[in-house]
């Protein structure tokens, strides 16, 4: 358990790395090269809170460390001078709620310390993997401009 906990903290600081360098270049980039590495990780959530794929506890980690990288990067992403470009699905929104916008993403990492300390099983990964959706949810749905 040791190992995976450290195999998890080892890939997020190296993706930590090369998002900080990316987020330097290019914010809209790095935001959508997180909120993608979210959406594989729910997809595999998903999968397990249904029964289409058994429960892996090292999975489940790694889902929940990947929200957590989401949740402490994802704020510095959305400077000014990203507000448009590169087919951006950010509202506006963001810009003129920023506390309110900055506040979900500091609860999202609360729920994600939360469950990555009360995880242990698949009943515990289903309840504390909902809140997670709920707070993602509630940002795209508030935040996230809507493609057709």
């Amino acid at each position: 358990m040791i190992r995976t906990i450290f195999a998890a903290a080892s890939a997020a600081a190296v993706a930590l790395g090369v998002c900080v360098a990316t987020a330097q270049e290019d914010p809209i980039k790095a935001r959508k090269a997180l909120m993608k590495a979210n959406g594989d990780q729910a997809k595999i959530g998903a999968a397990m809170m249904k029964g289409e794929a058994p429960f892996d506890l090292a999975a489940a980690q790694k889902i929940l460390a990947t929200f957590a990288d989401a949740a402490a990067k994802a704020p510095a992403l959305f400077p000014d001078n990203s507000k448009t470009g590169e087919d951006t699905a950010a509202d506006p929104k963001i810009w003129a709620n920023l506390d309110d916008f900055k506040a979900r993403f500091v609860k999202l990492g609360e729920d994600v310390k939360t469950a990555t300390a009360q995880v242990t099983d698949l009943n515990s990964f289903k309840a504390n993997f909902a809140a997670i959706g709920k707070d993602c949810g509630g940002c795209h749905e508030q935040y996230r401009i809507k493609k057709s």
